[in-house]
Order: C-alpha cells, then structure tokens, then sequence
C-alpha cells in the first residue's frame, strides 16, 4: 500500500465530508440554540470518517464521482455521529472523552445530548430524501438500507447485546455477532449505500461487497480492541483501556494479543478475496482501506 496514497485520499474524504455537513447541519444561531450547537459539536468534532471513506471509495469504484455519493455519506456519518452520542451516555458506557474532546452530556448536559442523537438521526433520513439527484427507488433502497443497518437487527441492537454481555464470558461466534450488529451493520451499509449510489443492484456483485464489507466491520472491531490495550488515551482520543476496566468481551481477551492480531491478518485476506471477485471495477482503493483498518494507530 502506498501510506502516501491512502492518507491523501482519507484527508481529502474527510475535507469533502466535513465541508458538505458543515454546510447542511443547521446553524447553532437558528433555536433552539443550544440544541443545533451541540448537533455541530458532535458531528463536526474531527473523527476518522470511515463510513463516509467507503461510501465513496465503493462508488467511485463504479465510476461514479464523490460529488454525486455525497447525501449516502453524510447520512451514514450522521447516523454514526448519533449512536457515538448515545453510546458515551452515563446509562450506556459512561464515557468522558470522544475524539480527544469531552463527550456530548459533558460539554452540555445528558437531555441535550439525547436529543442531539436523535435529531441526527432524524437528519441522516431527510438527507437521504431530498439531498442528491437519484431516482425515487435508488432513495427508497438507500433509506432501506440505511435504517435497517440502524436499528434493532442491526447496530442498536448490537449495542444492546453489548450491554448486556459486560461480565459476562462470550463464545467467539457470539462476540463475531455482536460487532456483526454493532460495528459491522453500518460498515455494510456504508458500502452498499456506495454501490446503491451509482445505481448498482447486481446480486452477484452486491453480494461480494457484502463478504468484503463483512469482513472489514470485524476487522475494524478486533483492531479496535487491540488499540485499547496497546495505545494510549492521547492518541485514541478515547479513554484506554476502557474495555478492560468495564469487563467487557474482546478479542483480545478471548484469543490473546497475538491471537486478536492473526485474527485481523485473516480477516484482511477474507476481504481482499471478496474483491478478487470483483473483476469488473476497479478495487484497489477498497482493497487499501481493508489495509490501513488493520493497521491504524487509533
């Protein structure tokens, strides 16, 4: 891979997302003003940008250019935006810090945090509705796909298996199926909104995306729980070893470090055989995203 190449591509990703949000979010001097403030704060405080990253890399792996996958990568980054909210509330992981920042409920206070989530998770539908020029069933298929990734079959009842796993000793298919829902749903989602926004609905290729993105939402995860035992909280942005301190299930815990790191490494080739199948479009980008989750430092 070449760290030049991909970084370049994720700073301008992320320059393009956070420009496109900064302009759509409402402004924090429109009422109620402490709500649309702390919106801002939330989804504009910085972030690796993943999801939006796939959305793109997978449609311009179609030929189609960012500025026309644009309403499925803000929707995503907002749904994210809100489940990281709700996640670091006192009732879920009780988190302080987000993204080297105080969370949400701390810099404001927990009512506005909560509504701050769900008025992002309001926004991420309408963008999908009236934001970009797709056929009215692209957009169905889009809001499809985005709301079941979001909901109890997907990333929030992911989290709910989450809280209801702390202490508690997983079988490692049962903690593959939590971040299945809780991390992986989304990732999918990110890729297949991606293909959706270039109008693909070819099963076979679809299909393929799927294996691919299913393998790089675990990655992510493993890398995940690796970080929180190697790395430190100024580089995480998030308080280390909080994982650990809650009694949480991990791959670490289950497989061992070096196990965790195999892990990923397999997983990292499962998602690049997804690809080889792929020999119709261009993948490489793809390809290298599957590389830097497996590498990243936070």
């Amino acid at each position: 891979m070449n760290n030049n190449d991909i970084s370049s591509y994720f700073t301008q990703s992320q320059e393009l997302i956070d420009n496109t949000l900064t302009g759509w979010l409402p402004s924090s001097t429109i009422e109620p003003r402490k709500l649309h403030s702390a919106i801002r704060y939330s989804a504009l405080s910085g972030g690796k940008r993943i999801r939006p990253v796939l959305v793109f890399a997978t449609a311009e792996a179609f030929g189609i250019d960012k500025s026309d996958a644009l309403a499925a990568a803000s929707a995503v980054e907002l749904i994210h935006a809100y489940s990281l909210i709700h996640d670091d509330l006192p009732a879920m992981d009780d988190d302080d810090l987000r993204r080297g920042l105080p969370t949400c409920h701390i810099k404001y206070d927990e009512a506005t945090a909560i509504l701050a989530g769900d008025a992002l998770q309001a926004m991420a539908f309408e963008i999908l509705c009236t934001r970009g020029k797709h056929s009215p069933q692209s957009r169905v298929e889009m809001l499809k796909t985005l709301s079941t990734a979001s909901g109890s079959l997907g990333m929030v009842g992911g989290q709910a298996i989450d809280l209801d796993s702390v202490g508690q000793q997983l079988s490692l298919d049962s903690l593959e199926n939590m971040h299945n829902h809780k991390t992986g749903a989304l990732i999918e989602a990110s890729i297949i909104l991606g293909a959706q926004s270039a109008e693909i609905s070819d099963a076979s290729t679809l299909q393929q995306l799927r294996l691919y993105a299913q393998s790089i939402g675990l990655a992510f995860q493993v890398q995940d729980d690796i970080l929180d035992i190697t790395s430190n909280t100024e580089t995480l942005g998030k308080t280390q070893g909080a994982d650990e301190a809650r009694n949480k299930p991990t791959y670490p815990a289950l497989l061992g470090l070096d196990g965790a790191r195999e892990k990923a490494q397999a997983l990292h080739l499962s998602a690049l055989s997804a690809l080889d199948n792929l020999t119709n479009i261009d993948t490489s980008r793809l390809a290298q995203i599957s590389e830097f989750i497996i590498s990243r430092s936070r």
